[in-house]
């Protein structure tokens, strides 16, 4: 090396000039410039960018080095140096996506693997124990029976559709277990959507409500699912999140059936059912299948009940309409919470 090597973090959001360096560098060493990155770490010899690292929130993205450098140890810097950039904003359980042939590299700077996409992508994380502990703790919840279900719901709000969703698959197995979507990306918190979830299905036997976990359909294992503006989810994220869960998740709890309800309207939700059915369904030696069963959604005034169709009404304050979309428990809340703060913009929260 010739200059001093010097490292600084970063925010593309405010240095567009920095932002074009960064993503001419990662499609010069093969990868591609993700968009939800909050602040990268950059690594200079003089003028020239040599290395780079970028943290969404606590998930370590889009780490290169320039192939002339590699072989001192400029990669560990970086690695080094993000994690402790986690550290400082306060993340301490920490996620990396890599190809699959770096897993040995990460492996020494204290990730483990979670699950690997054959040949293209592998989900690993700073613990030794982190999934393991979290499927433990489900465990506890297990259920005898030889038909066990599972359906994961935003639920961005809850409306009467997912209630039918919950009563059907509950119908069909010996035990159903129900999680809602922990990332607090939508419009509705993720305390609020809970709750109505919880009060949503009273009365409905044989049915497990879970808290959600960065486990299953997070930014950390599907990050694509909360931009939806790009319409359609990268192959690589679905894959990951649904191997994450028929790998670790339903062993856990003996899961045979996930149940999902049909999409006529959002593209990005019909691609992951699309999805779920080979990654759930394929002959994979690393975990027993599980059945994907797709439910009818019931319809209102000829249309088929939607979350993003509440939004839309509750961006136009049409509470008689919404009344007939969903559950007491819901409509209370939008009326008490949400009628002084609707507006247009609400259209575009995730489903």
């Amino acid at each position: 090396m010739c200059a001093e090597l010097i490292f600084y973090s970063v925010v593309p959001s405010e240095e567009p000039g920095e932002r074009a360096e960064i993503e001419t560098f990662l499609l010069r060493n093969g990868l591609s410039y993700d968009e939800g990155i909050e602040i990268f770490v950059v690594g200079r010899e003089g003028r020239k960018l040599v290395a780079c690292g970028g943290l969404e929130q606590n998930i370590v993205k889009c780490v290169a080095t320039d192939p002339l450098y590699r072989g001192e140890h400029l990669s560990l810097t970086i690695v080094d140096k993000v994690i402790h950039l986690a550290y400082e904003r306060g993340h301490s359980h920490l996620f990396l996506y890599t190809r699959p042939n770096n897993i040995a590299f990460f492996a020494g700077c204290g990730f483990y693997p979670i699950v690997e996409v054959p040949g293209l992508v592998t989900l690993l994380e700073n613990s030794p124990i982190g999934i393991r502990r979290y499927c433990d703790g489900l465990s506890k919840s297990r259920q005898p029976g030889a038909r066990i279900g599972a359906a994961v719901l935003n639920a961005n709000p809850f409306t009467r559709g997912h209630r039918y969703l919950i009563e059907k698959a509950a119908e069909s197995c010996d035990w159903l277990h129900v999680f809602v979507v922990a990332e607090d990306a939508s419009l509705f918190p993720y305390c609020d959507r809970f709750q109505l979830m919880k009060s949503g299905i009273e009365g409905i036997a044989r049915v497990t409500l879970h808290p959600g976990s960065q486990y299953m359909i997070s930014r950390a294992t599907f990050s694509c699912y909360f931009f939806k503006e790009k319409n359609v989810a990268g192959d690589c994220f679905t894959a990951v999140d649904l191997l994450v869960f028929r790998q670790w998740i339903a062993p856990a709890l003996g899961i045979t059936h996930r149940f999902v309800g049909t999409e006529p309207f959002c593209r990005t939700t019909g691609k992951y059912n699309e999805d779920m059915k080979y990654w759930l369904q394929a002959d994979l030696s690393a975990a027993k299948p599980v059945t994907v069963v797709e439910i009818p959604r019931i319809e209102s005034h000829d249309r088929a009940i939607s979350a993003s169709e509440v939004r839309r009404l509750l961006g136009t304050n049409d509470f008689d309409r919404i009344a007939e979309l969903v559950p007491q428990t819901t409509y209370d809340l939008l009326s008490s919470k949400y009628r002084m703060k609707a507006v247009g913009s609400h259209t575009s929260a995730t489903a």
